[in-house]
């Protein structure tokens, strides 16, 4: 064996340990920052928001938003936070502290209760721990860009306890390629990641779920449920992508700006509590057949004008479980309405995965991860993976069919492009 093969091989097995170990740290942060905003001490996010006095709710995340767009204030005053996949494809030093900041801002702001995703902190938090833990090792830029593209995809596996969701969103999503090297890379620092964290992410609660013989109709459901997802996810990607700044907000009025939007979360909380967090407390509803049809329709509305919101404000956060909980709040809606004006039994739970799967298809376009990320977070029996697969695929083929005449999409952080890169002369440097 080679030294760059033994070398490679001990910094797969060191990045999939230091990925565990960001998954646990801003786990037990966002833990703490949910604890001590809404003054719980056990249970979920929701019970939090339920067990809390109305003053709490509406000024809790309004202060953890100020506090967070002080920092981000602060910080962007001093430096540059890139992208982590464009200074991962570009092969530009990862600004290690400064990126473990940012991180630490968005577990603050999503902890407090800001409408947006928490998986975007420990992709970046793992991918700076795997950098510096590999730094002094002989790696080429073609081993470093798969080690660090999978400390971010096994950092999200390890948050959300799905190393198969996160080998794939390494390799499907920040990647795109199937080869062999970047496939097994991620399979195991995903896995390892998954099992160091296991003791602070693993959540498993029992569910009822539909029988086996229901599975035709739930995947003719899937099937009529596809145009919907369709419709939600391209118009979640279009809300998100107007109110997200060119640049990064560097003024002073990010902090009032954020604080706002967070009251008006907060408010939103007293009518909605499932509002606050990520997303997973209107998961958690969905899943328990708990939601009202004028819940499920007013968090469908809300969710993602509240996480485009926050993004126009200035502040950072995952788009993930936004989109998710956004897909789970239609098919909950579209099961209550047919469960109320029809006699037929619809399956609450397994619908709104079905939706969430379809939307989450369209927001990240890799059908195959959103089915098989959706089935591992909530742990169905298998046979509904091929519901999500079909939810997932034809929402995703009608997306093909309108962009037909735009023409192929251009392909970026490939594999075979990043063997073009490698044997082309480098370019200019782009900034973050």
């Amino acid at each position: 064996m080679s030294r760059r093969s033994l070398e490679f091989g001990c910094a797969v097995v060191l990045v999939g340990l230091l990925a565990g170990v960001a998954g646990m740290a801003t786990t037990l942060l966002l833990h703490a920052v949910e604890h001590l905003t809404y003054h719980y001490s056990f249970g979920t996010l929701l019970d939090g928001v339920d067990s809390s006095s109305p003053m709490r709710r509406a000024l809790g995340p309004m202060v953890g938003g100020a506090l967070a767009g002080f920092g981000w204030y602060l910080l962007r005053r001093r430096t540059e936070v890139p992208s982590l996949s464009g200074a991962i494809a570009d092969h530009r030093p990862i600004p290690r502290i400064s990126m473990s900041i940012d991180a630490a801002l968005q577990v603050l702001v999503v902890g407090s209760g800001a409408s947006l995703g928490r998986e975007g902190a420990p992709r970046q938090f793992a991918a700076a721990l795997g950098d510096a833990g590999t730094s002094r090792w002989a790696l080429t830029p073609h081993d470093r860009e798969i080690l660090l593209y999978c400390a971010a995809g096994a950092g999200l596996a390890a948050v959300y306890s799905v190393p198969l969701g996160g080998a794939l969103f390494a390799t499907q999503i920040l990647m795109r390629t199937w080869h062999p090297r970047a496939l097994g890379t991620a399979l195991i620092t995903s896995s390892l990641a998954v099992a160091v964290a296991s003791p602070v992410t693993h959540e498993s609660p029992p569910l009822d779920w539909p029988d086996p013989s229901l599975s035709y109709l739930l995947i003719a459901f899937a099937v009529v449920l596809a145009p919907l997802a369709f419709g939600v996810g391209m118009v979640f990607n279009r809300l998100m992508a107007a109110a997200r700044p060119a640049a990064a907000v560097k003024s002073w009025m990010l902090v009032p700006a954020v604080a706002a939007v967070g009251l008006l979360v907060g408010v939103c909380s007293l009518h909605w509590p499932e509002l606050p967090g990520n997303g997973k407390s209107i998961l958690t509803v969905s899943l328990d057949s708990g939601m009202t049809l004028s819940a499920a329709a007013a968090i469908l509305l809300l969710k993602p004008l509240l996480t485009a919101s926050y993004l126009r404000a200035g502040a950072v956060g995952g788009l993930l479980t936004p989109a998710l909980a956004t897909g789970a709040a239609m098919g909950s809606l579209v099961a209550l309405a047919i469960s109320s004006w029809t006699e037929l039994a619809v399956s609450v739970p397994a619908v709104s995965l079905a939706c969430a799967a379809g939307v989450l298809a369209i927001t990240q376009r890799a059908p195959m991860w959103a089915a098989l990320f959706v089935w591992e977070l909530a742990r169905p029996p298998w046979w509904l993976l091929v519901v999500f697969l079909v939810a997932a695929l034809a929402a995703h083929g009608l997306r093909l069919l309108t962009e037909r005449r735009a023409g192929p999409p251009r392909s970026t952080g490939s594999w075979s492009s990043f063997r073009r890169r490698r044997r082309s002369p480098p370019g200019p440097r782009r900034s973050g």
